[in-house]
């Protein structure tokens, strides 16, 4: 975390209108999971201001619980997301503690949440999960391998540890689900395998925006995992693996 630069800003507004949920809270601009596929990498330094590339910056929004206990108020029931443009629980989350304590508000005002993320740190907050009368808990996971995992995303938690935490989650009663995008090399068959039992439910998502991030797949001899062919035949082999299965899932549009 040393080489993130960290600004602590003031938020006029937590809880926004969402194209994919009702809402979103972002609580953090920039992320420090520095994913390099990332879509919020392609707009949020322009939206932001900053210079600095994608994974070394991060504006914490320091009033965010605040701020949203005030729209709570006044906004429509709605399911709202943590979050768009950045990991709820990327590493500054432990500090700053804001997702747990803006969850904890949205529990409060009886509003349904969907949590994304990639970081284990996402069980210290189970006890606040069980406030929600409706409420899930997901993780991104591209691959079954923590290493292609640790080269496209080099500050989350690994693969295998996302998995044992879904599994933690789903004990504690808490519904789960795994987003399977954007998919990565990797075995589908057993990726299938290894979330068997632990999600209530999967979306399946191909690369997007592939043009802006063909140079790293270049760079790390990786062109094929680039191409359309790569992304069907992964989609087919992973559907085919969990409608065999039984498992509940959904191809995102243009998966």
């Amino acid at each position: 975390m040393s080489n993130i630069l960290v600004r602590e800003v003031q938020a006029k507004s937590i809880l926004n209108k969402s194209k994919i949920y009702d809402y979103c809270v972002n609580c953090y601009t920039g992320c420090g999971h520095a994913c390099r596929y990332c879509y919020a990498a392609l707009f949020m330094r322009r939206y932001s201001g900053h210079i600095e590339p994608w994974g070394e910056f991060v504006d914490v929004k320091v009033n965010a619980p605040e701020v949203l206990r005030k729209q709570v108020l006044r906004a429509k029931k709605g399911i709202v997301w943590l979050s768009s443009v950045c990991d709820a629980y990327q590493p500054l989350e432990e500090k700053y503690r804001l997702t747990r304590r803006c969850l904890e508000v949205l529990a409060e005002a009886d509003f349904p949440a969907t949590v994304q993320t990639k970081s284990t740190l996402v069980l210290r907050d189970i006890d606040v999960f069980k406030k929600f009368r409706d409420v899930e808990v997901g993780f991104s996971i591209a691959s079954d391998e923590d290493g292609v995992a640790a080269l496209f995303e080099p500050g989350a938690s690994p693969v295998s540890a996302r998995i044992r935490a879904l599994k933690t989650l789903k004990d504690a009663g808490i519904k789960t689900y795994a987003f399977v995008g954007p998919l990565l090399p990797g075995n589908p068959e057993r990726l299938a395998g290894l979330l068997d039992g632990k999600v209530d439910h999967l979306f399946v998502d191909r690369m997007n925006y592939i043009g802006q991030f063909r140079s790293f797949y270049v760079r790390n001899k990786l062109e094929y995992a680039a191409e359309d062919a790569f992304f069907a035949d992964m989609t087919h082999r992973l559907a085919a693996e969990l409608k065999k299965r039984g498992m509940n899932f959904e191809v995102v549009a243009g998966g």
